[in-house]
């Protein structure tokens, strides 16, 4: 007796439902086919184990599996349990009338328990796209599921559950929650804030700015001065997520299985931080079977490289694609998968590898030449690619004795929010961008027209400092942004000014 059940494959970020068809004939033999992988081959032991220990069994008849289409790969093992519900309907163990109507994935213990998968909301999504009634999974994915209106999610624990079910003997309550309800809920407000660091006003200064245009920056000083410390407090004034946003973070970390268990939409803007030891594949995304990497999970929030030297130079080279469209392309023989990755880039790095500037009241000297040879580590094309450079000092003991309460991330954000908001109004009819740091040369042209004062200054910057095209271009989107923080239409030489003070490491001699 032929019989279909449905599950479904993630690639990249989207789904593709996969059709499952058991076909029981008289013989011997369990045959699967249709690109399984090594996991889905095993599948049959954990499946007879779950069957015999909750009163089922697989028949000893010839078993023919197809899982179509036959030439996409399958991986995982996810697919343990729409293949039992696909063998018992064909055996006419369970009653098959509604099980063509389902999407069923969950991966068996023994016992018939429920293990959790990866990429709930994206086959949630695929399976509302084409007209599926609902979607049985693991307890732990239902509420990241059920994100999806119009689709009725079962969460369940055991696969007996879903066998009374189908048999009619037992009903499963639906996982039901309210979007809007959950977004709110969780959107305030992350552990640290900007009102816990003394001093450093200058550099809150320039997180704003970045905060603001969306801006990669990289901080540069001695250990101790706080560069750790406020690259954590950064999302705190990032603008809350949009609807369309958090919706966009969590299918990404739902394909890696990072969304916590009984957790609905990510409401509050990701901030990764990897070690600098990881390779290349962790940090762009890939592997035989792509997955996304750290600057895909960073993806409408925060990238936080420490140490920025001490990364590989090969890790750090194959970033400077993303930085600039703002999606990783990874391609295989037979497919190809894209993962966005709007982020921004906070980096932070000690001057030298002493960790100190070139001063002779330092603990520890380092020469210029090995302070040049240690900032060489880093590639021009890849600082040209970061907005704003900014020296960091340590904050003197004055600073941090006082009493008096710094400014809360709170009133930094709505500064933030309204500078966003006239961007949101300037670029509305442009689809892609959304802040300042997202403009193309043509938008900048368009928006950052700047008069014979500005030109003047700018042009003798660019002289001085030996500045490359794309260095001048992240000059302009800075004062744009610097003057939409004040409310100006037009960018002012002023505004101009401050941006190109946020240049340091294209300046000859900073080192001093």
């Amino acid at each position: 007796m032929l019989k279909k059940v449905y599950g479904s494959a993630v690639f990249g970020v989207e789904a593709t439902t996969v059709t499952v068809e058991v076909n029981i004939d008289n013989g011997i033999g369990y045959h699967l086919v249709g690109l399984p992988d090594n996991a889905i081959k095993e599948s049959n032991y954990r499946i007879a184990a779950a069957l015999q220990n909750n009163g089922y069994k697989i028949p000893g008849k010839k078993i023919i599996i197809n899982m179509s289409p036959a030439d996409l790969r399958k991986e995982g093992s996810a697919y343990d349990l729409t293949l039992a519900v696909g063998i018992l309907s064909a055996s006419n163990q369970i009653k098959a009338d509604e099980v063509d109507k389902y999407i069923i994935m969950g991966e068996l213990s023994l016992d018939g328990q429920l293990q959790p998968i990866k990429g709930a909301l994206p086959i949630a999504i695929k399976a509302w796209q084409e007209g599926f009634k609902g979607f049985i999974l693991p307890a732990q994915n239902a509420h990241e599921a059920a994100i999806v209106k119009d689709l009725v999610i079962y969460g369940v624990n055991n696969i007996m559950e879903v066998l009374e079910f189908f048999n009619g003997k037992k009903s499963i309550e639906p996982t039901v929650i309210d979007t809007r309800t959950e977004y709110f809920k969780n959107i305030e407000f992350p552990e640290h804030d900007f009102a816990d660091v003394k001093g450093q006003e200058g550099i809150k200064r320039c997180m704003e700015i970045a905060a603001a245009g969306g801006h990669n920056i990289i901080l540069i000083g001695p250990p101790g001065a706080g560069k750790t410390m406020l690259a954590k407090r950064l999302p705190s004034i990032l603008p809350p997520m949009t609807l369309h946003e958090a919706l966009e973070t969590t299918k990404i970390h739902s394909v890696v299985g990072k969304v916590k268990q009984h957790t609905g939409l990510m409401a509050q803007r990701p901030f990764r931080s990897p070690h600098h030891t990881i390779s290349d594949v962790a940090l762009v995304g890939g592997g035989t079977f792509p997955q996304p990497g750290e600057i895909s999970l960073a993806h409408n929030g925060v990238l936080f490289l420490d140490e920025l030297p001490e990364f590989k130079r090969t890790v750090l080279e194959v970033m400077r694609q993303p930085l600039e469209d703002r999606e990783v392309t990874i391609s295989r023989a037979k497919f190809t998968v894209t993962y966005p990755s709007s982020f921004m880039l906070v980096a932070s790095m000690n001057p030298s590898p002493g960790g100190y500037f070139n001063d002779p009241k330092a603990p520890v000297m380092s020469s210029p030449a090995e302070m040049q040879r240690y900032l060489s580590k880093i590639s021009g094309p890849l600082l040209d690619r970061i907005d704003i450079h900014i020296e960091v000092t340590p904050v003197p003991f004055e600073k941090l004795s006082e009493d008096r309460p710094a400014e809360s991330s709170r009133e930094i954000r709505n500064r933030v929010m309204s500078a966003r908001e006239l961007q949101t109004t300037r670029f509305s009819n442009l689809d892609n961008i959304h802040y300042n740091a997202q403009m193309s040369s043509k938008q900048i042209k368009e928006f950052c027209v700047l008069n014979h004062e500005s030109r003047e200054l700018l042009k003798n910057a660019m002289d001085r400092l030996n500045l490359s095209a794309r260095a001048y271009d992240r000059i302009l989107k800075v004062s744009r942004t610097i003057a939409d923080l004040e409310g100006s239409e037009t960018v002012e030489s002023h505004h101009i000014g401050e941006a190109i003070q946020y240049r340091s490491l294209d300046r000859e001699g900073w080192l001093g």
